[in-house]
């Protein structure tokens, strides 16, 4: 059973309109279509041109971007052109013809040293995920092919997988400059053949899709709330940007403490009890005065 839901994203272009798709719907490539015509391969494409207003169809990863003419303003039409392509979708039609030609994009992926010594982050220059994933063992990965192979290495410890990279954990058996090149190749190629990085259910599987991190996120008391915000706005870029995450397990109203999980390479990471003590525990405590005691990781 196909679930897949489209949800609108405006642009910087007030032309262009992005329905951004909760799983990925080509093979890690791009397509674009100017016309119908060019569109033979796209029957997906094909069937947004019968819009009189439809100038321009890009498909890529995730999401399918549409730029119109002038005759309507998207406020109008965006919705009915989200649900359009969510039924097509549900109803099992084809996106892109397995003989498109694509706009070839070379993968590349660079390899970037984390503030834990153990973990090193993967990057690459496009989407690969549409939400994060953690697997810390070959049982657990099997909703995701790429953690699977990747633990076939011997030294793989845990994979960490977001939006544009993988963060992978070491045992101390092997060093990085031993291991770097062979783990980059092995991904950019994984990528570039257009596997699958994760099972298109993995969201739904592991409650992360969309839909149900928003449920959770309004049964939560209003202090976790404003907590889970401060934590997403201030924090998490910065530990992303690390190879990591930080997430948000619970809220104790009586004893004012706070319990988040550590994730990628925050986990296990020498310089993680500093930055929740000294960084994340002192700014709730400034941002929520009198409702934070203490930050404590379950795992850290």
């Amino acid at each position: 059973m196909n679930n897949f839901k489209v949800s609108v994203q405006e642009t910087t272009n007030n032309a262009i309109v992005k329905f951004e798709v909760n799983q990925f719907i080509t093979k890690h490539q791009s397509f674009e279509f100017n016309n119908i015509d060019e569109a033979k391969s796209s029957p997906l494409a094909q069937q947004l041109f019968y819009l009189p207003f439809v100038k321009k169809v890009y498909v890529s990863g995730n999401f399918v971007a549409v730029e119109r003419y002038d005759i309507v303003e998207w406020n109008d039409v965006k919705d009915e052109v989200a649900e359009q392509i969510e039924t097509y979708l549900n109803n099992g039609g084809i996106v892109v013809e397995e003989t498109a030609t694509s706009k070839k994009v070379p993968v590349t992926v660079y390899a970037e040293s984390t503030p834990n010594p153990s973990a090193m982050k993967f990057v690459a220059n496009k989407k690969i995920v549409t939400t994060l994933f953690e697997f810390t063992s070959i049982d657990d990965a099997k909703l995701s092919p790429l953690a699977t192979e990747l633990f076939h290495f011997p030294f793989v410890k845990s994979v960490f997988i977001d939006e544009n990279y993988v963060s992978i954990t070491k045992y101390d058996m092997a060093e990085w400059q031993d291991i770097t090149v062979e783990l980059r190749e092995f991904i950019r190629n994984y990528i570039e053949n257009g596997k699958e990085v994760v099972l298109p259910n993995a969201a739904e599987a592991l409650k992360k899709s969309t839909t149900q991190l928003d449920n959770q996120f309004e049964n939560m008391d209003d202090t976790s709330k404003q907590i889970v915000n401060i934590l997403e706005e201030y924090v998490k870029p910065a530990v992303a940007s690390d190879g990591g995450n930080i997430q948000f397990i619970s809220y104790d109203a009586e004893s004012k403490n706070v319990s988040v999980m550590l994730q990628g390479a925050c986990s296990g990471c020498p310089s993680s009890t500093y930055t929740l003590k000294s960084g994340i525990e002192n700014m709730l405590k400034e941002m929520l005065p009198g409702k934070v005691n203490m930050v404590e990781a379950i795992n850290g």
